[in-house]
């Protein structure tokens, strides 16, 4: 078993990338029942990826993966970030996934598409995070130097 866990973590190595932020965003901090509160957490997602697609000077069809974390996902219906993802215009290719981890979701996020990307498995990775009516909206992307 040893020889096999060796050898499964010395190939892995070889294929690690470095991960950088090459993009911010977040929406706007709004009130209790205020101008903000008839929108839903995907749909104010899909203002924030629109946002740093653009910062980014990228389109969405470059984005291969989305991150949302995400609390308070009651009554928002199935997969707060694939609906988040289709509002703003991404492919259909892009994979989603919401992440409930309470106040460690962003982190979370950040964590997996930083994985995500060292071990090889894509080059642009979509993050959200996602609590009431907060959204930030990263990207990471894997660079050459």
């Amino acid at each position: 078993i040893l020889k096999i866990l060796s050898r499964t973590f010395s190939i892995s190595s070889h294929n690690n990338k470095a991960a950088y932020i090459v993009s911010a965003v977040r929406t706007p901090i709004g009130s209790f029942q205020s101008s903000l509160s008839s929108l839903s957490a995907p749909q104010l997602g899909s203002v924030a990826i629109k946002g740093a697609v653009e910062n980014a000077k990228i389109t969405v069809n470059d984005v291969q993966e989305v991150y949302m974390g995400h609390v308070c996902i009651a009554g928002l219906g199935q997969a707060p970030a694939r609906q988040a993802a289709i509002g703003a215009g991404l492919p259909q290719s892009a994979d989603c996934t919401t992440i409930n981890k309470v106040c460690a979701s962003g982190m979370k996020s950040i964590m997996m598409a930083a994985q995500s990307i060292s071990c090889g498995s894509n080059k642009l990775v979509q993050l959200e995070k996602t609590c009431a009516t907060s959204i930030e909206v990263g990207f990471i992307e894997s660079i050459t130097l």
